[in-house]
């Protein structure tokens, strides 16, 4: 392939061009030359030395220092160097990726050893950061002693495979380290089912990458195998063709184990919306405290855990308004920038919790360094599910390590949002009053006298209803109250008007 690239060490690559190709790309270089010469900028190009460089970014390495601490974890399995390429926004951004990927690698149960980013118009398509930075990748990985690298994106099958053959390591994306961390935490068949269905579905093209035993050509051909021809059929395509077909079998029976299990839950949530109780659901970024947040307000005792995906399985628990009246609270897997579009199919049917509900309360971390970008990310999600109708509150979690102008700036900018804090208990009284506000109320307003053996329509009324006024007189219990179109009707007959 025939690079034009102006990057320094590009130059000595060119004296083995065809001459009149050679002559057109120094004559290109000129003319980058004398815009530089002039102060101008050449469309969106970048400076030279940005080009050329890997930006190292510090603070990343995670290697544990104490002898007990690493036998203990026993974490020497995965070394990695994570690599990101810079395509867009400020440098600040491109490192707060980086970082990011830094955590998930560390929830994977790796040790980070080095970062580095690469700034390029877009991901190179044979090597995601081009050939000379892979080579000067691989004298990275030599260096630290990584034994795998970790690249902020998801790679193709031929970007894989071009780069593990430069840098001599197990190369690993951003899409297939989630998928890891997913079949790390989840605890339950339904959880399990579906990541393996995304892990199916990621791997399905990427077969051949996977190792030089899945892709041998050559068969039991003649002597002319060297050459191409009947000698190239053999066995090894046959492996290819035959793993595939089991995993396409087995995906098939994923589905329908997945479809069978939606079914159970879709027979509660009906019964649940029978009996009218509100639903709401708490959705946001990883780690943004959302499990924190369920405990603190309904005491459930889910797992709570300083970590990226801590949360496959939904869980949904009761809980009360200050007012009295019952709802629902669901806790929902994290969601996460460039959230591998196999998980979110793989998990439509759990995340479906989010598009049922009658309320969101989306859940952002007020002390990391960009929330907009997780909301952003999160609406994402919640539009692929079609979710946006749904009412939204925005939690600002993690109020009391907040950067106070940072949550100023949120609650100006966020139409309905709250700042809480889910560890000292601050704002949770207000947010309990606005979930009460918020939450659909009964419809009809009605007024019943009902005799005091009637006493189970009036603890329906509690349960379901909302009640204004409630007085016990001699013919029995006078109840004012909003209620559903169904209890409305059994109320009706008990009317006073209707009475007398």
């Amino acid at each position: 392939m025939t690079s034009t690239s102006s990057l320094p060490q590009d130059r000595q690559g060119r004296q083995s061009l065809p001459e009149s190709l050679r002559a057109d790309a120094l004559m290109e270089e000129d003319v980058a030359w004398s815009h530089e010469i002039d102060g101008e900028r050449d469309g969106d190009q970048y400076d030279r030395d940005e080009r050329a460089a890997l930006r190292r970014v510090a603070g990343l390495s995670t290697e544990l220092e104490d002898v007990t601490e690493v036998e203990y974890r026993q974490l020497r399995l995965e070394r990695v160097v994570l690599v990101g390429v810079w395509t867009s926004g400020t440098v600040q951004d491109a490192e707060n990726s980086l970082a990011e990927l830094a955590a998930l690698a560390e929830t994977a149960g790796a040790m980070v050893l080095d970062g580095v980013i690469q700034r390029r118009d877009k991901p190179d398509p044979a090597t995601y950061i081009g050939s000379g930075k892979a080579q000067e990748l691989r004298d990275i990985v030599l260096e630290s002693g990584a034994d795998t690298v970790v690249c902020d994106g998801e790679l193709s099958p031929g970007q894989l495979i071009h780069l593990e053959d430069v840098v001599k390591v197990k190369v690993v994306d951003r899409t297939a380290l989630i998928l890891d961390i997913f079949a790390q935490h989840a605890k339950s068949r339904e959880g399990k089912a579906q990541v393996s269905l995304a892990q199916m579905q990621y791997m399905l093209p990427r077969l051949r990458g996977w190792g030089q035993s899945l892709s041998r050509q050559m068969g039991g051909g003649g002597s002319g195998s060297s050459g191409g021809g009947m000698a190239t059929r053999g066995p090894g395509e046959t492996k290819i063709e035959t793993d595939r077909r089991r995993i396409r079998e087995k995906m098939a029976k994923l589905r329908r184990e997945i479809a069978e299990m939606k079914t159970g839950r879709d027979i509660k949530r009906q019964e649940r919306r029978r009996n009218k109780v509100p639903s709401v659901a708490i959705a946001g970024y990883t780690n943004a405290g959302k499990s924190s947040l369920l405990n603190r307000l309904t005491g459930a005792g889910v797992l709570v855990e300083n970590a990226l995906f801590a949360t496959l399985d939904p869980t949904v628990r009761r809980a009360e308004t200050p007012s009295g009246r019952l709802y629902t609270l669901a806790d929902t897997v994290g969601f996460v920038r460039h959230l591998p579009h196999h998980l979110v199919e793989a998990f439509r049917s759990t995340m479906e919790e989010v598009g049922d509900s009658d309320l969101i309360l989306h859940v952002v971390d007020g002390s990391h360094p960009a929330p907009e970008e997780q909301l952003a990310a999160v609406r994402e999600v919640i539009r692929d599910v079609g979710a946006l109708d749904v009412p939204e509150i925005v939690v600002i979690n993690k109020a009391d390590a907040a950067d106070p102008l940072m949550l100023q700036r949120l609650l100006r900018i966020e139409r309905r949002a709250i700042a809480v804090s889910a560890r000292t208990g601050q704002g949770i009284d207000e947010l309990l009053a606005l979930i009460d506000a918020e939450l659909p109320r009964p419809a009809v307003e009605i007024e019943a006298l009902l005799p005091y053996t009637q006493g189970s329509l009036v603890a329906r009324i509690h349960a379901d209803g909302e009640v204004i006024s409630e007085e016990h007189t001699a013919e029995g219990t006078l109840v004012k109250a909003r209620v559903h179109e169904e209890l409305a009707a059994d109320l009706r007959r008990f009317a006073p008007a209707a009475r007398a």
